[in-house]
């Protein structure tokens, strides 16, 4: 081969090889380039944050965590930053330092609004990865956040992964753990004092160095997260606070408390998510007063995720264990609530299955308003709880709020759910003088287990309207399929309401409602009990009803119909 064919093929491989080279490539910055060993048992905290810091400072880049296991505390996001969790990647969460040492996770940042909410939703340093007042900022990839050193809350590590608390034995009623008057006991507090909500609480308070949170994020916009999974996250898998335009996609969550918490943020699209959370809430909207102003929680889109009760860390190794024996079996769920001091409006959920879990929770009891609601497309099996839970109160957890806000414009449809829990049905619960309101629950089949007593069929329902909002406060309800108190404009149609085993009870409950329409609403019948309940019910027009005739009622002071 001549010089000058051999130089040519030189070039022409070296243009070619120039072209074929990743564009990005140096705008990746790899951890172990900065001292990270990911061994797992070496501090990389330092490593990571230097490669997070020199990214930044070049303008933006992906910080890449190649396959290995990197022990940390809190790692700092940055703006235009992006952490990627490559294949066999693990950050995990490095046990706290003794009591006494200092070290650890970044302290709990000073906040002044500290009494509306618990400690948890106060502070956001505190934890194994944070960001505030950043912009387009991601962490994706398919590794893991493991928060092996985490605080669940009340202590300074949680128990191991799928440790079981103290719990009921195996099998435990509600009634055996309710008051003689079928309420389950709310503990005194002499501690609180006339106009507090007993925050701080020193039994959630953490020290210097603790860390509570896999994940925590404050006043950001335009965040992505992405394909990873979460393992014991702590209090919080995520907890995102005025985040406005927020991706979360892909992820399974499998931990032990709150999977994840939306909190007073906007814009936010949330799908194809996994979420096992057996001892709290899986995928919980918020709207805490922790930035110190009302701000609703609003433009939401849930869509495609699961959400489950089943023991910590089987939905990650494919076991789907079911352990868990306490009072009302395991929690998860999908909940607007609790903390609501901003309010929620244009929120849609749909296509999501609960498995093994509680059900649909929307919850106003903090003066703001929870108003134009779409839900549908849900599936449901083996829920403990009630399986849709609407409830106005007025615990009025915000500043300078006297008065209950609003839950109107709710529209549930297209719900099947199999093996309900008999002890609460269905609840549509607002304060006398301040209804819950437009209602509409259409195409829904629910098969309950039944077996409910003619003395549960005598209970009356406490109000507890300044209490905190969850079924099983009110104890064993008088009715098997719907109890609706305080409710105007209520409309049932295509409803199917079906028991396993025979029931004592009425099987729908209004108690205060006005405007009620139900049309084609099938109800399992047995001979010589009543099928409604009615007490100062308005204007009720019916139509293929079971027990129901055709027409309108103007006006019902207390009937029963067989």
């Amino acid at each position: 081969m001549t010089a000058p064919r051999y130089l040519f093929l030189l070039m022409l491989l070296f243009v070619n090889g120039l072209f074929a080279a990743d564009p990005l490539a140096k705008h990746n910055f790899d951890v172990r380039s900065y001292g990270a060993t990911g061994d797992g048992k070496t501090l990389d905290t330092g490593a990571i944050n230097r490669a997070i810091q020199t990214a930044a400072e070049a303008g933006g880049g992906t910080v890449v965590l190649p396959a290995g296991d990197y022990l940390c505390y809190s790692i700092h996001l940055q703006s235009k930053v992006a952490l990627y969790l490559g294949v066999g990647a693990t950050i995990i969460a490095a046990d706290p330092p003794a009591p006494g040492e200092s070290g650890g996770y970044d302290a709990a940042e000073p906040n002044q609004w500290s009494e509306y909410q618990d400690f948890g939703h106060t502070h956001w340093r505190n934890s194994l990865i944070w960001g505030e007042n950043l912009d387009q900022v991601s962490i994706t990839g398919p590794g893991r956040i493991y928060g092996r050193g985490l605080s669940r809350g009340n202590g300074r590590i949680s128990r191991p992964v799928g440790a079981l608390p103290p719990q009921g034995e195996p099998g435990e009623l509600l009634s055996d753990v309710l008051g003689s008057d079928g309420v389950f006991p709310i503990p005194d507090r002499p501690d609180l004092k006339p106009g507090s909500f007993g925050y701080p609480n020193a039994r959630d308070t953490l020290s210097d160095g603790v860390g509570n949170k896999a994940i925590a994020l404050k006043n950001c916009r335009n965040v992505t997260l992405r394909d990873f999974s979460i393992l014991h996250g702590g209090h919080f898998g995520i907890l995102a606070t005025g985040v406005d335009n927020l991706t979360i996609d892909n992820l399974v969550i499998d931990t032990n408390r709150d999977g994840m918490d939306i909190d007073a943020c906007a814009n936010v699209r949330i799908s194809n998510c996994t979420i096992n959370s057996p001892w709290d809430d899986g995928l919980c909207l918020k709207a805490s007063f922790g930035l110190g102003v009302a701000r609703f929680c609003e433009n939401v889109t849930i869509t495609n995720c699961l959400v489950s009760g089943f023991d910590e860390g089987s939905i990650l190794d494919g076991t789907r264990r079911r352990g868990l024996a306490r009072r009302g079996g395991p929690i998860s769920r999908i909940k607007l609530g609790t903390e609501a001091s901003g309010g929620f409006r244009n929120i849609t959920i749909s296509n999501c299955v609960f498995d093994y879990c509680r059900g649909l929770a929307l919850e106003q009891v903090d003066g703001g308003d929870l108003e134009d609601i779409a839900i549908s497309n849900i599936t449901m099996r083996d829920v403990p709880n009630a399986p849709i839970f609407l409830r106005l109160g007025a615990r009025l957890r915000r500043p300078a709020t006297t008065e209950p806000g609003h839950v109107r414009r709710i529209l549930i449809d297209n719900l099947v759910a199999s093996n309900v829990s008999p002890d609460h049905g269905i609840l549509l619960l607002g304060v006398a003088e301040h209804p819950v309101e437009d209602v509409i629950l259409s195409n829904i089949q629910i098969h309950y287990a039944g077996g409910g007593t003619t003395e549960q069929a005598t209970r009356t329902v406490p109000e507890l309207e300044n209490a905190y909002p969850d079924p099983y406060d009110f104890g064993f309800i008088p009715s098997w399929g719907i109890f609706a108190r305080h409710v105007k404009g209520l409309s049932l149609r295509g409803v199917e309401l079906h028991t396993i085993k025979p029931d004592a009870r009425p099987a729908i409950i209004l108690d205060d409602v006005t405007d009620v329409r139900a049309a084609d609403v099938i109800l399992d019948v047995t001979d010589k009990l009543p099928v409604w309940s009615m007490v100062n019910v308005s204007r009720l027009h019916a139509r293929d009803t079971t027990r129901l005739p055709d027409g309108t009622i103007p006006g019902i002071t207390a009937r029963e119909l067989r």
